[in-house]
């Protein structure tokens, strides 16, 4: 056996990749983590503005970026609908990187630097969501079904890497050139995914054989209504059990980062944007460890209902531990264990249910979830927050209690949805076997 097999074996066993298989799956983990590291480099920041207002300004705040979200989600649609799909992911990603080229340049002639800093944290957050979700619909679009549940979790690495890379590149570049360059240079990263997304798209016909999967569309648009992933979403039953899954998810991380904002308000901003930076890198330390180890045989092993369910269940325990002991400590663990919950096991399970449904509906109506419902959640519940600590004058432990009973909402829908998915899998499975029988035997010699 040559030191090429022998390699590509234990790679086989260690991460469930199939030989075939390991180009693409580096090219996706490389992908994920440039986008991942631009992001992380800008996020600290953007954080960091957020403890100079009040909870009822942050509201606000997220209340247009649910606007700004559902309309650029529009204009997306109209995109998916009359851009070459060979060229529709590229193009967001160079989109986003003159953005940001454009806030560096356009800094010095904005004299209000609150509008700036406000401006900056809403097209931050824009940014967090769709460029997250453009490459997962890539992902969908890339592998098959049986595929997703071996590889998601270790291409959802990439992610963490990033997000480890970010904060520690961010930090050298702050030490050495300042903080006003950040936008710069994340722009300049957001460049090289450009050639990496149309050489995987090249992989998916010549080495992942799964051009039969979805018919091949590199040289021509994805049709239709520009506006029919919203129709899409109202009308499936498994689209709207995937937004309430979010919603409840969001209102957990509402609570959880309106807590961490208050608790920061005491220290500067450059003290702030330091202990945000550690607290990620800490997250996603162990989220990838969770990517490596656990999140691939969980879903293959334990099941997508249990893997879904997983860490809401651990979230409503640790709230209800929150509940009876309101201390900073507590509510910081909290945050460690949510976030890398969620990054290491709950999003890449998640993003395996897109691979249920067909291509436009990937990359029509997984916006409208990914970005439209999620910021609808983050304005819902950071409206609900403000009101019952600015308004009402509930403290943490009583909202933690509150959380816990959400986050048992929670629980039970990521049952219902893992149980949906698997019942569609089988479903198909039956399908395309019976298909190929039928294949099979009509072109049988007998």
């Amino acid at each position: 056996m040559s030191e090429g097999s022998k390699l590509a074996g234990l790679v086989k066993s260690t991460t469930l990749i199939e030989q075939n298989e390991q180009k693409s799956v580096v090219l996706s983990f490389l992908l994920i983590f440039i986008l991942m590291t631009a992001y992380y480099m800008l996020r600290p920041v953007r954080d960091a503005m957020a403890s100079d207002w009040s909870n009822t300004e942050i509201s606000v705040l997220w209340n247009i970026q649910f606007f700004l979200s559902l309309s650029f989600v529009a204009i997306y649609g109209v995109a998916v609908s009359r851009i070459n799909f060979k060229y529709l992911v590229p193009a967001v990603y160079a989109f986003f990187a003159l953005s940001f080229v454009s806030f560096y340049f356009g800094a010095p002639l904005v004299e209000d630097q609150v509008l700036l800093d406000k401006g900056f944290y809403l097209w931050v957050s824009l940014f967090s969501l769709f460029h997250v979700s453009v490459f997962w619909s890539l992902m969908a679009d890339l592998y098959n079904k049986e595929q997703s549940k071996r590889l998601f979790g270790f291409i959802y690495m990439g992610a963490s890497a990033g997000a480890i890379a970010g904060p520690l590149v961010a930090a050298v570049i702050v030490r050495s050139i300042g903080s006003e360059t950040l936008m710069l240079s994340a722009s300049l990263m957001l460049l090289i995914p450009l050639p990496v997304v149309m050489y995987l798209q090249h992989l998916k016909g010549t080495e992942l054989h799964n051009v039969q999967i979805a018919a091949d569309l590199s040289a021509v648009k994805i049709g239709g209504n520009p506006l029919a992933g919203f129709k899409q979403f109202i009308t499936s039953p498994y689209l709207i059990g995937i937004a309430v899954f979010i919603l409840l998810y969001t209102a957990i991380g509402s609570f959880a980062y309106f807590e961490q904002t208050n608790l920061l308000r005491d220290f500067d901003r450059d003290r702030r944007t330091e202990i945000l930076a550690l607290l990620a890198l800490v997250v996603n330390v162990l989220t990838f460890s969770l990517g490596f180890f656990a999140t691939s045989r969980l879903a293959t092993r334990i099941g997508m209902p249990f893997t879904l369910a997983l860490v809401p269940a651990f979230m409503c325990a640790a709230l209800l531990i929150l509940a009876f002991a309101p201390i900073l400590t507590v509510l910081l663990a909290l945050q460690v264990a949510r976030q890398a919950g969620n990054y290491g096991i709950t999003k890449p399970a998640r993003e395996m249910l897109f691979t249920a449904v067909s291509r436009e509906t990937r990359f029509k109506a997984k916006p409208v979830v990914d970005v439209v419902i999620y910021r609808g959640g983050d304005a819902l519940w950071s409206s609900a927050f403000a009101l019952l600590t600015d308004g009402l004058g509930f403290g943490i432990a009583a909202m933690a209690a509150i959380g816990a009973g959400i986050a048992l909402c929670w629980t039970a829908t990521g049952a219902v949805l893992g149980s949906v998915f698997t019942k569609r899998d089988v479903a198909e499975n039956i399908t395309v076997e019976a298909r190929n029988s039928g294949a099979a035997t009509e072109f049988s010699p007998n």
